[in-house]
């Protein structure tokens, strides 16, 4: 994700190719793609950004005949730190990946886990994507100017909610909103959710007066007129969707998020390049391009050793905003 702040500067993290078992008629023998047994771990609840994105690459990966027989589970917990923990400790285990984004990156700073990503093996950024900001179609919002101004009268009284832990995506974009606003982070009633499913839910219930969360999550809800969108919070408004991003608003800020994939350390060279390969496979496909327009993702591509950069430069921005924003 990146953030464009006078405070500060920050990206986050990306997603991974999974989905539910599957079987396709291609071999990859042609590709080198193939790696029997390879099992997605998403680290997160079903329904969320990472878990959209993870089965919607697996789908595209049997499609293109990359690979077969690819298992998809979900491991939730503490923001993606139980499903890091877990992948950490499969040292040498070349046949297992996560998805992963922002949210992991920020969950490794407010839960302090003594794994972190630096632990890992770094195979590819894939999207960036806009976070949004909705309300549930009977909200008294109607835009968000409307929000807004409700919002600086008495923030602690609109509780926020995100699909992601503090320090996550969807916990930093609503934080920079709020200091935009002129209203203290420290006084926004943020409630974290465990993925955009949990989220929805609570929105649609009126538990909490608007919802962050990534743009491909909720296009149905919205579509459907079960949930209104108020704003976008990228640089750009989202193509085929009638909001203004933050700065049309009048807030001075805007915020993306990313996805990637990371496995577990101590693989092979061979282990590494072969899953490398196969995301790069998948990134080149025509069905993974078809579903990045669909689902508004942008192209963030960035494979193997830069990939890993990145993280580290990720890491040390996070931990710079959350300390600037006093979290």
């Amino acid at each position: 994700m990146r953030l464009r702040t006078p405070l500060a500067l920050l990206g986050a993290a990306l997603l991974l190719l999974v989905g539910p078992p599957l079987l396709t008629t291609g071999s990859g023998a042609d590709t080198g793609t193939q790696i029997p047994g390879l099992r997605f771990m998403v680290p997160n609840t079903p329904g969320g950004g990472y878990d959209i994105t993870a089965r919607t690459a697996a789908k595209n990966a049997e499609d293109a005949g990359l690979t077969h027989n690819i298992e998809v589970f979900n491991l939730p917990g503490a923001g993606g730190t139980v499903g890091l923990t877990r992948l950490v400790n499969e040292h040498g285990n070349g046949k297992l990946a996560m998805s992963m984004g922002l949210g992991v990156v920020g969950a490794v700073h407010t839960n302090k886990s003594p794994k972190t990503l630096a632990d890992t093996t770094p195979i590819a950024r894939l999207t960036e994507e806009q976070d949004i900001v909705v309300v549930g179609k009977n909200s008294p919002y109607k835009t968000i100017q409307d929000l807004l101004e409700a919002w600086k009268k008495a923030p602690g009284k609109l509780p926020v909610g995100g699909g992601s832990s503090p320090g996550g995506p969807d916990h930093l974009a609503p934080m920079l909103m709020a200091q935009a606003a002129g209203i203290a982070p420290g006084a926004v009633n943020y409630i974290p959710f465990d993925g955009g499913g949990e989220l929805l839910a609570s929105i649609l219930g009126n538990k909490v007066a608007f919802g962050v969360s990534g743009v491909g999550e909720y296009l149905d809800q919205i579509t459907s007129g079960e949930l209104r969108l108020l704003a976008v919070t990228g640089p750009q408004r989202v193509p085929g969707l009638d909001a203004p991003t933050l700065r049309e608003a009048g807030l001075d800020t805007d915020f993306t998020n990313w996805r990637g994939i990371v496995a577990p350390p101590g693989l092979s060279d061979a282990e590494r390049d072969k899953l490398v390969g196969l995301v790069r496979k998948l990134h080149d496909s025509k069905k993974w391009q078809e579903s990045m327009r669909k689902n508004s993702w942008e192209d963030a591509f960035l494979p193997g050793e830069k990939f890993g950069d990145f993280l580290t430069e990720q890491d040390q921005r996070v931990g710079s905003v959350l300390k600037e924003l006093g979290l």
